[in-house]
C-alpha cells in the first residue's frame, strides 16, 4: 500500500479527518497543511488505521482536538485587561 493512502482508515475515522480538516481551514491553515494536521491528529487519536484480530479495541482519547481546540480559542482574539484599561484612560 503505497504512502497516503487512506483505505485503511474506518468511515468514522475519514469522516472525523474531515471534519477536523475544516476547522483548521476556517483558521486560515492552507489546504495541504490542515490535511496533513487533520490526520495526525485522527492517528493520535485513534492508533491509526482498521487494525485485525480480536482484542485489539482501543479507547479513544479526543486529548489532541480538545488541546488544538483550546489553542485556537486563545488565539481568536480577546483583549488583555491592560489594554483595554489604556483606552479608557486616554479617552478621559
Amino acid at each position: 500500500m503505497p504512502r497516503g493512502d487512506k483505505g485503511s482508515y474506518t468511515d468514522k475515522q475519514k469522516r472525523q479527518a474531515e471534519h477536523i480538516e475544516e476547522g483548521y481551514e476556517k483558521e486560515g491553515v492552507s489546504r495541504k497543511e490542515a490535511e496533513a494536521r487533520a490526520w495526525a491528529t485522527v492517528n493520535k487519536e485513534t492508533g491509526g488505521g482498521k487494525k485485525s484480530g480480536s482484542g485489539r479495541g482501543k479507547k479513544t482519547t479526543p486529548s489532541a482536538s480538545k488541546k488544538g481546540g483550546k489553542k485556537a480559542a486563545k488565539k481568536s482574539g480577546r483583549k488583555k485587561a491592560a489594554k483595554k484599561s489604556r483606552k479608557a484612560s486616554k479617552k478621559k
